[in-house]
């Protein structure tokens, strides 16, 4: 009897597991989204700039199947650059696109699943004058087919000087963003140079890549003398009717296409703030920048000016404001920068009637998710909409809960990743960011924590949906998927080493694992996740976007594309949330 009772339990046991993979495999349901206004200067609806739209939603209409594959990435068609990728961007021929990194950019050939670098420009050597060379292929290559397991600081530190020069942490930060108009030219920027690149012969790619237009020494040029000694350029958008808007540590100027300085306006900030990141605009001119303080606890400030067509205004008469927000009092250890937000704000809500915010995770050491009005300021209300705290689920709060991310929006809902491990090794603050991105995660304890917020139009409060304090997300952009209708993230765990793990929008639930393994070639290291119509992964991994094609087909091997049983993991996370209580 009780050897009957044992086996109906298994078989009980073994058919909810069967059902649970189905309903895990199952898609996820359409989303119907309201969605930013398609901005007709940009090269395309989507990837026509980095964080994917005008108002840096990350959100993308493609998506992986659902399921765990492992795919190997050594001897995939690479356009190898770097060390940071952070999105390979539209062309206005939809069988190219632009490949932009800390070094170089590129046109790629991606039709008929091609992935076929036809052009190229040394765009880093080129600004600074040849003290930052470029790199061959191959040793990004070695790279990319290494492990940086067991490795120390010094060791990588090393390995990376060997193949990138000693001064390989300066070329962090180049290309960080990039936008391509509906001319086909990519603007980016690299060293203290603005550029605009198009195709020498756009009937015939393959005839090179030309500087079309350059603004050198872009910071003296635009604002002269007695800026402050640590001003940068970062960020860059295009306003909806066609100018080029750059950002800098210090402020924001507005400029025609073929740059030329008569044509700009410039907005400077005080000299205590501090601007590392992009901006999110809007159809009506509204430019959402948010700045920190140089200093401890000075604090940060969320900002919208207006570009009105003849200037940039900050008059509440035009629509402008700005509002206080909370900064941390010291700066975090690793990979996040600066004592403010580590978001470019993200807008969210586009209808008339919509509740029409601004979304940024502010600078607090335990960080919180902020939701400003955008527009005008309900009756009884103020200009912050509201905010909730970010736990990822930790039963314990450790002491730093921060992102480096911008906040990924889908209609009214929102995800933020935990970019800071619980434990920090003492070898790794101080450390430039390559260093401490290739290291995390193989060498030394890796971020985790996820959490979904959603936004209450009828209460106008944030609540938490779901929460994860099992799944990694060590320094990559994670993006959303309206098709898969999934959220995604590149993490390590020593288990799989690098994955891209799918998370189900609406439940949390793991629904899709890519296993990379151990190579370096996992590392996403600041880039952004992308995805190509049917399902196809744009990986923009460390040594240079790599394109992955999922073998659906039910092949069962572990080589590149084919498909496998999802972990042990993939299968018992809801039931250990359920358990947890982490559903909410």
């Amino acid at each position: 009897m009780n050897s009957f009772a044992g086996k109906k339990g298994g078989i009980f046991l073994s058919a909810a597991v069967g059902l649970l993979f189905l309903f895990l495999l199952l898609p996820g349901p359409a989303e119907s989204l309201n969605k930013p206004a398609p901005n007709p200067f940009l090269s395309s609806e989507i990837y026509g700039i980095t964080h994917f739209d005008s108002s840096q939603s990350d959100s993308t209409p493609f998506g992986p199947p659902r399921g765990a594959f492992r795919v190997d990435l050594a001897g995939k068609p690479v356009s190898y650059g770097g060390p940071v990728n952070i999105i390979t961007l539209a062309s206005t021929d939809p069988d190219f696109m632009w490949a932009v990194g800390t070094d170089r950019v590129a046109y790629v050939n991606i039709k008929d699943g091609a992935w076929e670098e036809v052009a190229r420009f040394e765009a880093l050597e080129d600004a600074s004058g040849g003290d930052l060379p470029a790199i061959p292929g191959e040793k990004f290559r070695e790279f990319g087919e290494s492990s940086a397991e067991g490795m120390d600081v010094d060791e990588m530190d090393q390995f990376l000087g060997d193949l990138f020069g000693n001064n390989y942490g300066d070329r962090f930060g180049n290309g960080s963003y990039s936008v391509v108009d509906n001319e086909n030219v990519l603007y980016t920027h690299f060293g203290d140079n603005l550029y605009g690149f198009a195709l020498a012969d756009p009937g015939d790619p393959s005839a090179g890549i030309a500087v079309r237009y350059v603004l050198e020494n872009i910071i003296t040029a635009i604002e002269g003398s007695g800026f402050p000694a640590i001003t940068r350029l970062f960020g860059l958008s295009m306003a909806y009717d066609g100018h080029l808007i750059v950002t800098f540590s210090n402020g924001v100027a507005v400029i025609d296409r073929n740059l030329d300085l008569s044509s700009v306006h410039f907005y400077r900030f005080a000299d205590y703030e501090y601007v590392s990141n992009s901006i999110a605009v809007d159809e009506d001119g509204g430019i959402y920048i948010a700045s920190a303080g140089v200093l401890p606890q000075v604090g940060g400030m969320m900002r919208k000016l207006v570009w009105t067509g003849s200037g940039i205004s900050d008059s509440p008469d035009d629509g402008a404001w700005q509002c206080a927000y909370e900064g941390s009092a010291v700066l975090p250890p690793m990979i996040k920068m600066g004592y403010g937000t580590g978001s470019t704000p993200t807008l969210m809500g586009f209808g008339e009637n919509e509740d029409r915010l601004v979304v940024i995770t502010d600078g607090a050491e335990q960080m919180h998710l902020l939701a400003f009005w955008r527009d005008e300021i309900p009756a009884g209300g103020e200009r912050l909409a509201g905010q909730i705290p970010v736990t990822c689920g930790f039963e314990e709060l450790p002491e730093w809960v921060q992102s480096e991310q911008s906040v990924v929006v889908s209609g009214y809902g929102a995800f933020v990743v935990n970019n800071l491990p619980g434990t920090v090794d003492p070898d790794l603050p101080g450390k430039n960011k390559i260093l401490q991105v290739a290291l995390m995660g193989p060498a030394y304890p890796t971020s985790y924590g996820v959490e979904r917020f959603e936004w209450n139009p009828e209460n106008d409060e944030w609540s938490s949906l779901w929460a994860r304090p099992d799944v990694s997300s060590t320094s990559m952009i994670p993006v959303h998927s309206q098709s898969a209708g999934m959220v995604l993230v590149n993490g390590f765990t020593p288990g799989n080493g690098w994955e891209i793990t799918g998370l189900d929008w609406n439940t949390g639930r793991t629904v899709h694992q890519t296993l990379f393994g151990r190579s370096n070639h996992g590392n996403g290291a600041y880039a952004v996740l992308q995805y190509l119509e049917d399902g196809e992964l744009l990986f923009n991994a460390f040594s240079g976007p790599i394109r992955v094609q999922y073998d659906t087909g039910g092949s069962g091997g572990c080589s590149a594309g084919g498909s496998f049983a999802p972990s042990l993991m993939m299968l018992l996370a809801p039931l250990a949330l359920l358990a947890a209580g982490r559903k909410k």
